[in-house]
């Protein structure tokens, strides 16, 4: 199977993680028991996790001229993805998600800072680069005008477009025709949709993100695993039961084993089962970046099968 080569254009933010044994409700203080600074940021995230799944991995982004900014450049070096084309922003601080983590599951602030200048100038500055890679990933974390930029430039030169729609936003139609996969969760294609997911909902929704000329829509959810709709028609793709550690970073695991599984020739049912395998190893394990697994770990991993009639 030949590398697969991926371009992430995105955020990158230092992730404040604070854990309590709960969560406080508002206007409540409640006492934390530890906190980690972790690089992370959806696009780095992603940008990681693709590298170390084994794809050529490159990345567009901005920082601020900061210890975080110098910090979240040297984890993306680390761990194999290409970071010329990050960019330091002077007077601009480096983005900041502050993450509570309470019990395996987490709720998120995110401070853009310097993510709010990756422009559509990056793009074009780096197009050279684009026009190397088989895969393109986005998110919105970064200012939609540029998300358009990067998937009208994708397109132009050929490459598939994943689109993952978080946080998520209205999105203006040329961004659907653009997309070749759009990743939305469970709530995110509620929004975009206004519509419950519960029972036949689930299709029903995701086949209003394809009229609207999405080449394909994957759904994640969660411990139940994926669903797709294609041309081919609807499929589910079963989940793989974990003790959950942390879930921060498991939707941006999750497209990176798709992009990755993409770039290197799977057809889309099996790109979406190896994508699953990944998402499922990182929640067992504290931190985004920190936690995306290795290669070997995917491809050792052994799914737990659920019982009949457990959904």
């Amino acid at each position: 199977m030949k590398q697969g080569r991926v371009a992430v254009i995105g955020s990158l933010n230092m992730d404040v993680v604070v854990q309590t044994k709960r969560p406080p409700r508002m206007g409540e203080t409640v006492m934390g028991e530890t906190v980690h600074f972790i690089p992370g940021g959806k696009g780095a995230n992603q940008a990681v996790a693709a590298a170390k799944l084994g794809a050529e991995t490159s990345m567009v982004g901005a920082v601020g001229d900061d210890p975080f900014g110098q910090s979240l450049v040297q984890s993306l070096q680390e761990n194999g993805v290409k970071a010329k084309a990050v960019k330091t922003v002077p007077g601009f601080p480096t983005g900041v998600a502050t993450i509570l983590l309470s019990g395996g599951e987490n709720c998120i602030a995110v401070v853009p800072g310097a993510n709010s200048q990756c422009l559509p100038a990056d793009v074009e500055a780096h197009r050279e680069q684009i026009a190397t890679v088989d895969v393109v990933l986005l998110q919105l974390e970064v200012p939609l005008e540029t998300v358009l930029a990067a998937a009208r430039t994708a397109k132009e030169l050929g490459k598939t477009v994943i689109l993952n729609p978080a946080p998520a936003r209205e999105l203006p139609k040329e961004l659907y025709r653009l997309s070749d996969v759009i990743t939305p969760n469970r709530s995110e294609l509620e929004f975009l949709t206004e519509r419950s997911v519960e029972g036949d909902g689930l299709q029903q929704a995701m086949n209003r993100l394809r009229e609207r000329g999405a080449g394909c829509v994957v759904t994640t959810l969660g411990d139940r695993g994926a669903a797709i709709l294609s041309k081919e028609g609807f499929q589910r793709v079963p989940g793989h039961p974990v003790e959950v550690v942390d879930t921060t970073g498991a939707g941006d695991a999750f497209n990176a084993g798709l992009a990755c599984g993409l770039s290197e020739g799977m057809d889309l049912f099996r790109a979406v089962g190896f994508a699953g395998r990944v998402s499922a190893l990182a929640v067992t394990r504290l931190g985004a970046q920190e936690g995306m697994p290795g290669r070997r770990e995917v491809e050792s991993f052994i799914p737990v099968e659920k019982e009949e009639g457990d959904h």
